[in-house]
């Protein structure tokens, strides 16, 4: 495909899963792009000693994610670093938002690992869109002189408060039990937000997750236990998606989701070729 950010396969997630999908899909041939938080504020990446992975026993889980992005790096498959904010399957092809950069493919890999306390709040997906944002940089200027609500779930979210304070907002900052457990209220925008046992007038909401839900990112992607769905075939509900690694479930393991990932890969080529004829 043609354009700066245009490519064959869209990768989200730079893990063991993400990074092996997108040396399979390089060795097929097909351009492909990594998408999303940096693998170094991961649980791998805080792991002192891997003992199961075949041949780097002993390893620290920073030195094998160096290793692995290493790998990407020499085959020159571009990675970009920062939040997934939004995404959008339409006509055979996929938009996404990376902070205020927008990727689009003709195929997805979703390999952003277990997306554990990501379930909607209570409010979230009703007023998407409606109040509640996902990108501060995006958005913020909607807000300037009005009472914003942040939620902090994700690594990052004080510099997108103090960039609001900057701009004017007045910022209601929540993070760790408040914030998972904000609820966020009104009827056709956000009016309020409780969180802590207090109700809160606010004219926005931006829920700051490292990673914006995977169902939030394709509607119509089926789950199962808060797992994104698949076939034996890493293939998702939605044509063209595809995923790989934690998010598919358990057990989580590097071996499984570098197989997966390499699995995926395969069948979004194939994907490619059956919609190239």
């Amino acid at each position: 495909m043609d354009g700066g950010n245009s490519f064959d396969i869209l990768i989200l997630g730079a893990g063991p899963a993400g990074i092996s999908a997108a040396l399979t899909a390089h060795a097929r041939g097909r351009s492909a792009a990594v998408l999303g938080a940096d693998p170094m504020g991961s649980p791998l990446a805080r792991a002192e000693r891997i003992e199961n992975y075949p041949g780097l026993a002993g390893m620290s889980g920073r030195d094998m994610l160096a290793a692995m992005l290493g790998d990407l790096e020499r085959r020159g498959i571009p990675r970009a670093t920062g939040r997934i904010t939004a995404g959008m399957a339409f006509s055979g092809q996929f938009m996404v938002s990376l902070e205020q950069d927008v990727y689009q493919a003709r195929a997805i890999i979703l390999a952003a690992g277990a997306q554990q306390g990501a379930e909607p709040l209570p409010g979230e997906r009703e007023l998407l869109g409606r109040g509640v944002s996902y990108c501060a940089t995006c958005d913020g200027m909607l807000y300037r002189g009005k009472r914003v609500a942040v939620l902090g779930l994700g690594s990052g979210s004080e510099a997108d408060r103090d960039f609001l304070e900057s701009i004017g907002c007045q910022v209601l900052y929540l993070t760790g039990a408040q914030a998972k457990n904000a609820e966020i209220r009104g009827e056709d925008t956000v009016t309020a937000i409780f969180a802590g046992g207090e109700e809160h007038a606010v004219d926005g909401v931006f829920v700051l997750r490292d990673t914006v839900a995977a169902e939030a990112l394709l509607p119509g992607l089926e789950m199962t236990d808060g797992h994104i769905r698949v076939g034996p075939d890493m293939q998702t509900s939605v044509p063209g998606a595809f995923a790989a690694g934690d998010c598919t479930g358990r057990p989580y393991q590097i071996a499984r989701a570098v197989g997966q990932g390499n699995t995926a890969a395969l069948a979004a080529d194939r994907y490619l070729k059956e919609h190239e004829k």
